[in-house]
């Protein structure tokens, strides 16, 4: 099941931290927020992410294009461009989606802009900032118990 998060507010409450990079970014014990938010969801099989992308979006981008370098040794064999990844890490399976939803378009207009790489099925939502320690197989549960 996808998972839509949400990375495009202001962050406007946490200006101090935020003035420099979008909320999702804020780190918590050395990671960002949103990496601990779908860390979360990974934990309960949900790893296929769709980042609606907002403020600065940039730092969004620049952190998951080089995320395998920054947490992995390399190899790189200069002048060629070669590069050799070693070893692994925790979010081997993560598979993230990076689509610029615009600086201004507000909760419906995101999920709007994600449309294409959603399947016709559910899949989840939540915004950038939302850590919480939810079991989201409960949660899924109760939702499909309702009909919903």
């Amino acid at each position: 099941m996808k998972v839509a998060i949400l990375c495009g507010g202001l962050g406007t409450r946490l200006r101090e931290e935020t003035e420099f990079r979008p909320k999702p970014m804020v780190e918590i014990g050395g990671r960002p927020i949103l990496w601990h938010i779908m860390k979360r969801y990974a934990h309960y099989g949900h790893a296929d992410f769709l980042l609606a992308l907002g403020y600065k979006c940039d730092v969004i981008r620049d952190y998951f294009l080089h995320y395998e370098v920054r947490h992995r040794d390399f190899t790189v064999t200069l002048g060629k461009g070669d590069i050799k990844i070693h070893g692994g890490h925790a979010e081997n399976n993560w598979r993230v989606t990076l689509a610029e939803t615009g600086a201004s378009t507000l909760t419906g207009g995101r999920l709007r802009r994600l449309a294409p790489y959603l399947d016709s099925g559910p899949f989840m939502v939540t915004y950038g900032d939302g850590v919480a320690d939810v079991d989201l197989d409960a949660l899924l549960a109760y939702h499909r118990r309702m009909g919903k």
